[in-house]
């Protein structure tokens, strides 16, 4: 299952954040073909939003071709973006969640740790590392 969430701080439409969520969700294995995505009452439950915005997040999806809606019934996933890489995630995780462990011992508070990150991947995405 999927816990939406909104960055109140994030200046990408709410929208966008629930659709973008679940193709992280589709890439990393947590949603897969034949799933059900929660429904709109659901997610506006959870991050209180107008209905119309989650209808807006889920046509996007549809319009890509990673659901597909069945009235009176709910939307499922009909595609993943999950790929051979998915066995490699876990151990990666691992690492990560150490790495975030050894910067909040260092005095590292949430978006000092959002910077330090989000620079050194642009960098090294740049860098073709």
């Amino acid at each position: 299952m999927i816990d939406f969430y909104l960055d109140a701080r994030s200046r990408v439409a709410p929208y966008a954040q629930i659709a973008q969520q679940v193709r992280q969700a589709l890439r990393l294995g947590l949603l897969d073909v034949g799933d059900q995505l929660p429904t709109v009452k659901e997610v506006v439950a959870v991050v209180a939003v107008n209905p119309n915005t989650v209808l807006k997040a889920y046509r996007e999806l549809e319009h890509e071709g990673l659901v597909s809606p069945q009235p009176g019934v709910g939307t499922f996933v009909v595609r993943t973006l999950a790929d051979d890489s998915l066995t490699a995630h876990e151990p990666l995780r691992k690492e990560l969640e150490q790495w975030l462990a050894k910067a909040k011992w260092a005095g590292l508070d949430e978006e000092s740790i959002q910077a330090l990150f989000a620079t050194t991947f642009r960098t090294s995405m740049k860098e073709g590392k």
